[in-house]
């Protein structure tokens, strides 16, 4: 497909620079960042379609017994003997 752009000044120019530094031509660069862009949104919807399904999950249940045993790890897998979470806190900071 053919795509005819009216880019501004500042955005040319950019497209230039990294051609150069890259060896590659404006439209070969031009290229590689639309696709780098499209790719990273693509991975940005899935992440966000993911932690939406764990927030619409309605297993109160399961989430508590997951958000204690995470809490129980954290604090059994650390170097000093201080914890990370604790239960004089709970409520207060965490």
């Amino acid at each position: 497909m053919t795509l005819t752009l009216n880019l501004p000044p500042e955005l040319e120019r950019y497209l230039h620079e990294k051609a150069e530094q890259q060896g590659l031509s404006v439209e070969a660069i031009a290229l590689q960042l639309l696709t780098q862009s499209i790719l990273l949104k693509q991975k940005q919807a899935q992440a966000v379609d993911v932690l939406q399904s764990w927030i619409d999950d309605e297993d109160v249940e399961e989430q508590q017994e997951t958000g204690q045993y995470l809490i129980q790890v954290l604090d059994e897998d650390r170097l000093s003997e201080r914890k990370l979470f604790p239960l004089e806190l709970k409520g207060v900071t965490w």
